[in-house]
């Protein structure tokens, strides 16, 4: 297998090339003229090849010489953009950010935190892809994300959980609803109601059937959708309850169309963060972006209020 040639040499070369002298390419590159020679020397050693005629003090390229020079400028263009990249990436902080989101926080976490963000860091290729929870895991391991902002992943070793904050999963009914006219749920009415649920590959899906197995409730009569927006409109028209985080009805709640009860005695509580695989160091960008959702969340779940000692 032939050797990878020395860049530095390639410099050199190219620097001959350009003056046509030995002495006015060792002056450009602060090297001595012999220095000059001994690279070019070993770089036709390397190449199997003469590379440049001297003819009296002049310096001109062989076949082979020029041949090679239109290689080594491509190369040598190519290490100058990498630099500036890597210098833009240090003095910037971030030329990207890939970041991976469940539908709900693309609609509701997302958009403000990324506006935000778009001010700090203009230039910055932002690209999301938008999955269910186990896609952004693959997504995360696959190296095709740096971020995922998801429920917080049970038993994951290899991941690295950032709280941004938690909710509490509850009934959302029509004001109609007998539920809602009588301040209650009887257990019993669970079971006989029409539960519009979010979509079965969810991981919201697969805690509300292990909460309600939990607390021996069969789920037998219920409608599953991928859009909150869908489930929302459905319940407000008297299609069922849903069962959904008081912040995502916000509005409804807000203006009375939707009305929030409680699951049952215990709470079934979710943590959402930001994943990152384990080991890896946040670009000064990507940290940003991490306290932009904090601060995003925060107006959408206000944090409790520290109690002074």
């Amino acid at each position: 297998m032939n050797a990878i040639l020395d860049s530095r040499q390639l410099l050199t070369f190219t620097a001959l090339a350009r003056r046509g002298s030995f002495t006015r390419a060792a002056k450009d590159l602060f090297l001595t003229q012999s220095a000059v020679s001994h690279a070019i020397k070993s770089l036709e050693e390397q190449v199997g090849a003469r590379l440049v005629d001297r003819t009296g003090k002049r310096v001109l390229l062989t076949q082979a010489g020029e041949q090679l020079l239109r290689h080594a400028e491509k190369i040598i263009r190519e290490m100058e953009l990498a630099r500036a990249g890597l210098n833009t990436l240090s003095t910037s902080g971030q030329s990207r950010l890939r970041v991976g989101a469940s539908t709900t926080a693309c609609q509701y976490i997302l958009p403000a935190a990324l506006r935000e963000f778009k001010q700090s860091f203009p230039k910055c290729v932002i690209r999301i892809e938008p999955g269910d929870h186990l896609h952004q895991l693959e997504l995360l391991r696959g190296n095709h994300i740096d971020l995922a902002i998801m429920l917080e992943p049970a038993g994951q070793m290899d991941l690295n959980f950032i709280p941004l904050f938690q909710d509490e999963l509850c009934f959302m009914v029509a004001p109609v609803h007998p539920w809602a006219r009588s301040s209650r749920v009887p257990r019993e009415a669970i079971m006989e109601e029409m539960l519009v649920l979010y979509n079965r590959s969810s991981y919201t899906f697969r805690l509300v059937s292990e909460y309600f197995r939990e607390e021996k409730v069969l789920l037998s009569n219920f409608i599953e959708l991928g859009s909150m927006e869908a489930i929302k409109e459905l319940v407000k028209i008297g299609l069922g309850a849903a069962v959904l985080a008081p912040w995502i009805a916000r509005v409804e709640l807000e203006s009375g169309s939707l009305v929030s009860l409680p699951l049952g005695a215990r709470k079934l509580r979710r943590k959402w963060g930001v994943v990152h695989l384990k080991g890896k160091r946040l670009a000064l960008g990507e940290e940003t972006f991490v306290g932009l959702c904090l601060n995003v969340t925060e107006t959408l779940i206000p944090r409790p209020a520290a109690v002074s000692a």
